[in-house]
């Protein structure tokens, strides 16, 4: 079935392996992205990892160990990306900011903001400013309607009241406290499909707009297309659109983005220590692979002593979604 499927998919949407002369490979990797679990307390509508409140995956012991292992053994790690689910919330989050903040690497947290004001978790914005955490928060757009259409009702509200507490903080002020937003494209409901605007453009009218209502400061705005993966996936072959976006995207494709894919110079771990080029391979259960073929997990890198070990990234079609227009990635635009 699966074979039937994808003979199916390679005869509308070119694959995009063959878009290369020779195969795409990694730079040097210095960012480690980690997938701490599916618990969140929000389950929006267009999360790709389909975290939520009845998700009980996450981070074990014995893997956080192995991951505190790799961040001390490999000093070409630069920044450690912690996400989720609500990655506050899932096993090891501390522990891991804290080794990587004591070897001198950049923290992101990928925060949906309104975790703060769950029973728990009222010290998280303090705590990212004691340790100097970078937080990337998801606000796809600064219209209160989209955003709770999106996220859930009230989201909207507390993200501002998130954002202002912050503010008093310092974040999106001092050049140590980087806070930056995100934005993604509404869900197609029919075949007007879009990419996102210019990121210059939208990142100038986000700041008017929270400073002139809400007077809320930030550092930078990302723009990040809708990738066909989790429950966009899901929301989009439910209305029979799935095959038509990937047509879509493919006919945006950009050759000049693929040097900047975030896949290029970055590790993404999941909470079972699996290794795979990007989250979104990571969510399409997609491993990364060694030169013999094998599946890559921590403790294989800690065993070999050496984190370049895949010689092919593996792609996908919704690969196109990265390099689509000016390009995607979860730092925002690639060009």
């Amino acid at each position: 079935m699966q074979t039937q499927s994808k003979v199916s998919l390679d005869s509308i949407v070119t694959p995009f392996k063959n878009r290369f002369n020779s195969p795409l490979v990694k730079k040097g990797i210095t960012v480690l992205q980690i997938n701490l679990g599916k618990r969140c307390n929000l389950a929006c509508t267009h999360c790709h990892v389909e975290a939520g409140p009845k998700r009980t995956e996450e981070l074990s012991p014995e893997v956080c160990e192995q991951l505190i292992s790799l961040i001390h053994k490999f000093p070409e790690i630069k920044i450690v990306d912690l996400t989720g689910g609500a990655p506050e919330m899932n096993y090891g989050f501390k522990a891991l900011v804290e080794v990587a903040r004591a070897t001198g690497k950049q923290v992101i947290v990928r925060s949906n903001l309104t975790i703060y004001f769950e029973d728990g978790f009222a010290d998280l914005p303090e705590y990212f400013a004691k340790n100097k955490i970078r937080v990337v928060a998801s606000l796809p757009c600064y219209l209160a309607d989209n955003v709770d259409k999106m996220r859930g009702a009230g989201v909207f509200d507390s993200s501002v009241k998130a954002l202002q507490w912050l503010n008093q903080l310092g974040y999106g002020k001092e050049p140590n406290l980087i806070l930056d937003l995100v934005f993604n494209p509404q869900l197609p409901r029919d075949e007007k499909f879009s990419l996102p605007p210019e990121q210059n453009n939208l990142e100038r009218d986000y700041k008017m707009f929270l400073k002139e209502h809400f007077n809320i400061v930030f550092t930078n705005l990302f723009t990040i297309a809708n990738l066909p993966v989790g429950r966009t996936k899901m929301h989009l072959e439910r209305r029979k659109l799935y095959t038509r976006y990937l047509q879509f995207l493919e006919s945006h494709f950009n050759p000049d983005t693929v040097e900047h894919l975030m896949c290029r110079d970055e590790l993404s771990i999941d909470y079972l220590g699996n290794v795979y080029d990007c989250d979104f391979n990571q969510m399409m259960n997609l491993p990364a692979e060694n030169r013999n073929g094998e599946t890559l997990t921590v403790s294989k890198l800690l065993e070999t002593g050496s984190l370049d070990l895949i010689s092919e990234i593996q792609t996908a079609a919704y690969c196109y979604s990265c390099t689509a227009g000016c390009g995607s990635s979860c730092s925002g635009a690639l060009l």
